[in-house]
Protein backbone atom coordinates (compact mmCIF):
# COMPACT_ATOMS: atom_id res chain seq x y z
CA UNK A 1 0.00 0.00 0.00
CA UNK A 2 1.55 3.41 -0.95
CA UNK A 3 1.38 5.70 1.88
CA UNK A 4 0.85 8.87 -0.29
CA UNK A 5 -1.92 7.50 -2.14
CA UNK A 6 -4.48 10.16 -0.43
CA UNK A 7 -3.53 13.97 -1.53
CA UNK A 8 -6.33 15.19 1.03
CA UNK A 9 -7.19 14.02 4.60
CA UNK A 10 -10.25 11.77 4.33
CA UNK A 11 -13.27 12.33 6.49
CA UNK A 12 -14.81 8.82 6.26
CA UNK A 13 -13.83 5.66 5.44
CA UNK A 14 -16.88 4.04 3.63
CA UNK A 15 -17.28 -0.20 3.31
CA UNK A 16 -18.97 -1.87 0.79
CA UNK A 17 -19.10 -5.13 2.42
CA UNK A 18 -20.28 -7.90 0.17
CA UNK A 19 -20.66 -11.71 0.00
CA UNK A 20 -18.17 -12.60 -2.10
CA UNK A 21 -16.22 -8.86 -1.90
CA UNK A 22 -15.40 -5.55 0.08
CA UNK A 23 -14.83 -2.27 -1.15
CA UNK A 24 -13.28 0.48 0.97
CA UNK A 25 -13.49 4.34 -0.33
CA UNK A 26 -11.42 7.19 1.42
CA UNK A 27 -13.77 10.01 1.19
CA UNK A 28 -13.26 13.84 1.25
CA UNK A 29 -15.04 17.43 2.05
CA UNK A 30 -18.44 16.97 0.11
CA UNK A 31 -18.53 13.49 -0.44
CA UNK A 32 -15.41 13.20 -3.06
CA UNK A 33 -13.93 9.57 -3.39
CA UNK A 34 -10.30 10.28 -3.15
CA UNK A 35 -8.86 6.85 -3.19
CA UNK A 36 -10.83 3.39 -3.73
CA UNK A 37 -9.87 -0.41 -3.19
CA UNK A 38 -11.40 -3.70 -3.15
CA UNK A 39 -10.24 -7.54 -1.93
CA UNK A 40 -11.87 -11.04 -2.15
CA UNK A 41 -12.55 -10.94 1.62
CA UNK A 42 -16.03 -10.82 1.46
CA UNK A 43 -17.93 -11.94 4.34
CA UNK A 44 -18.06 -15.81 2.72
CA UNK A 45 -14.22 -15.50 2.18
CA UNK A 46 -12.74 -13.81 5.16
CA UNK A 47 -9.05 -14.46 6.43
CA UNK A 48 -8.19 -17.30 8.40
CA UNK A 49 -4.77 -18.49 10.18
CA UNK A 50 -2.68 -17.80 12.77
CA UNK A 51 -4.41 -14.86 15.12
CA UNK A 52 -7.64 -15.18 13.50
CA UNK A 53 -9.83 -16.72 16.68
CA UNK A 54 -13.41 -15.65 16.09
CA UNK A 55 -15.21 -13.83 13.49
CA UNK A 56 -14.43 -10.90 14.78
CA UNK A 57 -11.18 -11.15 14.45
CA UNK A 58 -11.41 -12.59 10.64
CA UNK A 59 -13.56 -9.12 9.99
CA UNK A 60 -10.80 -7.00 11.42
CA UNK A 61 -8.10 -8.77 10.13
CA UNK A 62 -10.09 -8.05 6.56
CA UNK A 63 -10.11 -4.71 7.19
CA UNK A 64 -6.57 -4.01 8.12
CA UNK A 65 -5.26 -6.02 5.06
CA UNK A 66 -7.27 -3.55 2.90
CA UNK A 67 -7.01 -0.06 4.58
CA UNK A 68 -4.75 -0.77 7.39
CA UNK A 69 -2.92 2.15 6.67
CA UNK A 70 -5.76 4.50 6.19
CA UNK A 71 -6.82 3.70 9.27
CA UNK A 72 -3.75 4.21 10.85
CA UNK A 73 -2.85 7.87 9.28
CA UNK A 74 -6.24 8.73 9.97
CA UNK A 75 -7.51 7.83 13.27
CA UNK A 76 -10.10 10.23 13.34
CA UNK A 77 -12.09 9.59 10.14
CA UNK A 78 -15.36 7.60 11.17
CA UNK A 79 -16.17 4.15 9.41
CA UNK A 80 -19.42 3.09 7.99
CA UNK A 81 -20.63 0.45 5.91
CA UNK A 82 -23.28 -1.75 4.13
CA UNK A 83 -24.22 -4.80 2.47
CA UNK A 84 -24.18 -8.36 4.04
CA UNK A 85 -21.55 -7.29 6.94
CA UNK A 86 -24.81 -6.31 8.71
CA UNK A 87 -26.27 -9.86 8.14
CA UNK A 88 -26.92 -12.82 10.38
CA UNK A 89 -23.24 -14.33 9.04
CA UNK A 90 -21.51 -10.67 9.23
CA UNK A 91 -20.12 -9.17 11.77
CA UNK A 92 -22.95 -7.94 13.78
CA UNK A 93 -26.69 -8.36 11.89
CA UNK A 94 -27.94 -4.93 11.72
CA UNK A 95 -31.82 -5.36 11.90
CA UNK A 96 -34.40 -4.88 9.10
CA UNK A 97 -35.49 -1.64 8.85
CA UNK A 98 -39.26 -1.37 8.35
CA UNK A 99 -40.97 0.88 5.68
CA UNK A 100 -41.52 3.69 4.13
CA UNK A 101 -37.31 4.36 5.45
CA UNK A 102 -35.46 7.39 3.99
CA UNK A 103 -32.01 8.25 4.71
CA UNK A 104 -32.67 9.79 8.17
CA UNK A 105 -34.09 6.36 9.44
CA UNK A 106 -31.09 4.72 8.31
CA UNK A 107 -28.90 6.14 9.67
CA UNK A 108 -30.76 6.12 13.32
CA UNK A 109 -30.84 2.64 12.93
CA UNK A 110 -27.62 2.05 11.98
CA UNK A 111 -25.51 -0.76 14.53
CA UNK A 112 -22.35 0.51 15.85
CA UNK A 113 -19.50 -2.15 16.75
CA UNK A 114 -16.55 -1.16 18.77
CA UNK A 115 -13.29 -2.02 17.17
CA UNK A 116 -10.05 -2.33 20.04
CA UNK A 117 -8.01 0.61 19.60
CA UNK A 118 -10.08 2.32 16.80
CA UNK A 119 -12.91 4.03 15.26
CA UNK A 120 -16.43 1.70 15.79
CA UNK A 121 -17.98 0.67 12.47
CA UNK A 122 -21.44 1.58 11.70
CA UNK A 123 -23.30 -0.60 9.57
CA UNK A 124 -26.37 0.41 7.80
CA UNK A 125 -29.27 -1.24 8.02
CA UNK A 126 -31.44 -3.47 5.55
CA UNK A 127 -34.96 -2.98 4.40
CA UNK A 128 -37.64 -5.53 5.74
CA UNK A 129 -41.22 -4.80 3.42
CA UNK A 130 -43.40 -7.12 6.11
CA UNK A 131 -46.84 -9.21 4.67
CA UNK A 132 -48.05 -11.83 3.23
CA UNK A 133 -45.05 -12.29 1.42
CA UNK A 134 -42.16 -10.33 3.33
CA UNK A 135 -39.39 -9.16 1.11
CA UNK A 136 -35.79 -8.10 2.06
CA UNK A 137 -32.92 -5.94 0.95
CA UNK A 138 -29.35 -5.56 2.32
CA UNK A 139 -26.90 -3.49 0.54
CA UNK A 140 -29.86 -2.42 -2.29
CA UNK A 141 -30.93 0.30 0.05
CA UNK A 142 -27.50 2.19 0.00
CA UNK A 143 -27.67 2.65 -3.58
CA UNK A 144 -31.08 3.84 -3.48
CA UNK A 145 -29.50 6.42 -1.81
CA UNK A 146 -26.39 6.82 -3.87
CA UNK A 147 -28.76 7.23 -6.72
CA UNK A 148 -30.95 10.00 -4.94
CA UNK A 149 -27.81 11.64 -3.98
CA UNK A 150 -26.41 11.63 -7.63
CA UNK A 151 -29.56 13.35 -8.86
CA UNK A 152 -29.54 15.75 -6.33
CA UNK A 153 -26.21 16.97 -7.22
CA UNK A 154 -27.60 17.55 -10.68
CA UNK A 155 -30.87 17.62 -12.15
CA UNK A 156 -34.20 18.21 -10.19
CA UNK A 157 -35.13 14.89 -8.61
CA UNK A 158 -39.02 14.04 -9.49
CA UNK A 159 -40.94 13.29 -6.52
CA UNK A 160 -41.78 10.04 -7.48
CA UNK A 161 -39.21 7.24 -8.94
CA UNK A 162 -38.44 3.64 -9.70
CA UNK A 163 -34.87 2.55 -9.25
CA UNK A 164 -33.92 -1.03 -11.03
CA UNK A 165 -31.37 -1.85 -9.60
CA UNK A 166 -30.17 -5.38 -11.90
CA UNK A 167 -28.24 -7.61 -10.56
CA UNK A 168 -28.32 -11.80 -9.12
CA UNK A 169 -31.51 -10.92 -7.24
CA UNK A 170 -32.83 -7.87 -8.98
CA UNK A 171 -34.44 -4.81 -7.03
CA UNK A 172 -36.87 -2.50 -8.14
CA UNK A 173 -37.83 0.37 -5.61
CA UNK A 174 -40.74 2.70 -5.60
CA UNK A 175 -39.38 6.08 -4.16
CA UNK A 176 -41.71 9.04 -2.94
CA UNK A 177 -40.13 11.95 -1.28
CA UNK A 178 -36.98 10.89 -1.27
CA UNK A 179 -38.29 7.40 1.09
CA UNK A 180 -38.11 3.85 -0.47
CA UNK A 181 -42.35 2.58 -0.08
CA UNK A 182 -42.27 -0.57 -1.34
CA UNK A 183 -40.41 -2.71 -3.74
CA UNK A 184 -40.16 -6.08 -5.14
CA UNK A 185 -36.87 -9.15 -5.99
CA UNK A 186 -37.00 -10.58 -9.26
CA UNK A 187 -34.06 -13.58 -9.41
CA UNK A 188 -33.22 -13.06 -12.52
CA UNK A 189 -30.30 -13.71 -12.71
CA UNK A 190 -29.76 -16.73 -9.88
CA UNK A 191 -32.33 -18.48 -12.03
CA UNK A 192 -29.93 -17.60 -14.95
CA UNK A 193 -27.35 -19.64 -13.97
CA UNK A 194 -28.43 -21.96 -12.24
CA UNK A 195 -30.95 -22.96 -15.72
CA UNK A 196 -27.52 -22.49 -17.89
CA UNK A 197 -24.85 -24.25 -15.61
CA UNK A 198 -27.62 -26.96 -13.80
CA UNK A 199 -30.59 -28.60 -16.17
CA UNK A 200 -30.88 -29.54 -19.60
CA UNK A 201 -30.88 -26.46 -21.58
CA UNK A 202 -27.28 -25.77 -20.57
CA UNK A 203 -26.36 -29.00 -22.67
CA UNK A 204 -26.70 -27.29 -25.59
CA UNK A 205 -25.12 -24.27 -24.93
CA UNK A 206 -22.05 -22.53 -25.73
CA UNK A 207 -21.19 -19.89 -22.96
CA UNK A 208 -18.76 -17.33 -22.71
CA UNK A 209 -18.71 -16.45 -26.57
CA UNK A 210 -19.50 -12.93 -27.71
CA UNK A 211 -22.83 -11.39 -26.93
CA UNK A 212 -25.57 -12.42 -29.40
CA UNK A 213 -27.97 -9.02 -29.35
CA UNK A 214 -30.33 -10.62 -32.29
CA UNK A 215 -30.28 -13.77 -30.03
CA UNK A 216 -31.30 -11.54 -26.96
CA UNK A 217 -34.01 -9.01 -28.90
CA UNK A 218 -35.65 -12.72 -30.04
CA UNK A 219 -36.11 -13.37 -26.10
CA UNK A 220 -37.50 -10.58 -25.29
CA UNK A 221 -40.08 -10.44 -27.97
CA UNK A 222 -41.29 -13.72 -27.25
CA UNK A 223 -41.06 -13.23 -23.57
CA UNK A 224 -43.32 -9.52 -24.59
CA UNK A 225 -45.57 -11.39 -27.11
CA UNK A 226 -48.69 -13.78 -27.06
CA UNK A 227 -46.66 -16.11 -26.85
CA UNK A 228 -44.77 -15.29 -23.39
CA UNK A 229 -49.07 -15.64 -22.21
CA UNK A 230 -47.93 -18.69 -20.47
CA UNK A 231 -45.46 -17.46 -18.79
CA UNK A 232 -41.38 -18.36 -18.02
CA UNK A 233 -42.15 -21.59 -16.86
CA UNK A 234 -43.17 -22.09 -20.60
CA UNK A 235 -41.00 -20.06 -22.92
CA UNK A 236 -37.94 -21.14 -21.03
CA UNK A 237 -38.01 -24.68 -22.77
CA UNK A 238 -38.00 -22.97 -26.09
CA UNK A 239 -34.15 -22.82 -25.54
CA UNK A 240 -34.04 -26.43 -25.75
CA UNK A 241 -36.20 -26.99 -28.77
CA UNK A 242 -34.92 -24.11 -30.81
CA UNK A 243 -31.52 -25.27 -30.54
CA UNK A 244 -33.32 -29.07 -31.42
CA UNK A 245 -34.67 -28.24 -34.54
CA UNK A 246 -31.12 -25.91 -35.01
CA UNK A 247 -33.50 -22.68 -35.69
CA UNK A 248 -31.08 -21.60 -32.64
CA UNK A 249 -27.22 -22.67 -32.44
CA UNK A 250 -25.90 -22.86 -29.27
CA UNK A 251 -23.18 -19.43 -29.18
CA UNK A 252 -27.15 -17.81 -29.42
CA UNK A 253 -28.50 -19.51 -26.59
CA UNK A 254 -27.35 -17.88 -23.60
CA UNK A 255 -28.43 -14.72 -24.72
CA UNK A 256 -31.51 -16.04 -26.02
CA UNK A 257 -31.95 -17.21 -22.20
CA UNK A 258 -30.87 -13.79 -21.18
CA UNK A 259 -33.64 -11.80 -23.38
CA UNK A 260 -36.57 -14.55 -22.47
CA UNK A 261 -36.36 -13.93 -18.59
CA UNK A 262 -35.63 -10.01 -18.21
CA UNK A 263 -38.22 -10.07 -20.71
CA UNK A 264 -40.59 -11.86 -18.65
CA UNK A 265 -39.37 -9.78 -15.57
CA UNK A 266 -40.50 -6.50 -17.62
CA UNK A 267 -43.48 -7.47 -18.70
CA UNK A 268 -44.55 -8.47 -15.13
CA UNK A 269 -43.90 -5.12 -14.14
CA UNK A 270 -45.13 -2.99 -17.25
CA UNK A 271 -48.14 -2.56 -16.08
CA UNK A 272 -47.27 -0.36 -12.89
CA UNK A 273 -44.51 1.28 -15.07
CA UNK A 274 -47.15 2.58 -18.23
CA UNK A 275 -47.77 6.82 -16.85
CA UNK A 276 -45.79 5.64 -13.82
CA UNK A 277 -42.76 7.27 -12.22
CA UNK A 278 -39.68 8.15 -13.72
CA UNK A 279 -37.12 4.99 -13.95
CA UNK A 280 -33.75 5.03 -13.20
CA UNK A 281 -31.24 1.34 -13.37
CA UNK A 282 -28.51 1.47 -11.40
CA UNK A 283 -25.58 -1.15 -11.28
CA UNK A 284 -22.96 -2.38 -14.04
CA UNK A 285 -23.43 -0.52 -16.89
CA UNK A 286 -23.91 -3.68 -19.78
CA UNK A 287 -26.65 -5.22 -17.40
CA UNK A 288 -28.35 -1.76 -17.15
CA UNK A 289 -27.96 -1.59 -20.71
CA UNK A 290 -30.11 -5.30 -21.40
CA UNK A 291 -32.63 -4.11 -19.03
CA UNK A 292 -33.09 -0.20 -20.86
CA UNK A 293 -33.65 -2.54 -24.01
CA UNK A 294 -36.29 -4.72 -22.48
CA UNK A 295 -38.25 -1.36 -21.12
CA UNK A 296 -37.57 0.01 -24.51
CA UNK A 297 -38.98 -3.25 -26.08
CA UNK A 298 -42.29 -2.84 -23.85
CA UNK A 299 -42.37 0.87 -25.51
CA UNK A 300 -41.89 2.27 -21.93
CA UNK A 301 -38.91 5.47 -22.05
CA UNK A 302 -35.61 4.93 -21.99
CA UNK A 303 -34.35 5.33 -18.26
CA UNK A 304 -31.54 6.98 -16.79
CA UNK A 305 -29.08 5.29 -15.95
CA UNK A 306 -26.36 5.58 -13.19
CA UNK A 307 -23.48 3.64 -11.83
CA UNK A 308 -21.03 3.67 -8.70
CA UNK A 309 -23.06 5.22 -6.53
CA UNK A 310 -22.83 3.49 -3.02
CA UNK A 311 -20.01 5.58 -1.74
CA UNK A 312 -22.46 8.82 -2.47
CA UNK A 313 -25.10 6.74 -0.65
CA UNK A 314 -22.81 6.10 2.04
CA UNK A 315 -22.10 9.52 2.22
CA UNK A 316 -25.29 10.70 2.43
CA UNK A 317 -26.38 8.09 5.51
CA UNK A 318 -23.05 9.38 7.58
CA UNK A 319 -24.30 13.11 6.98
CA UNK A 320 -27.81 11.80 8.15
CA UNK A 321 -26.26 10.23 10.94
CA UNK A 322 -23.86 13.12 11.72
CA UNK A 323 -20.62 11.09 11.09
CA UNK A 324 -19.69 13.80 8.63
Amino acid sequence: MNPTELLETPVLIALDWGTSSLRAYAMGAHGAVLAARRSEHGVMHLPAGPGVDSPAAAFEQALQALCGDWLADHPSAPLIACGMVGSAQGWREAPYQPLPSREADLAEAVTRIERPGGQPLHVVPGLLQAGELPNVMRGEETQIMGVLQSRANGRHTPSRLLIGLPGTHTKWAWVEDGAVTRFETFMTGEVYAALSQHTILGRTMELGGPQDEPAFARGLRVACSKLGALGVLSTVFSVRTLGLTRQLPGSAQPDYLSGLLIGHEVAALAPALRDGPAVVLCGEPELCLRYATALEAQGLPTPEIRSGVTPLGLWRIAQAAELV
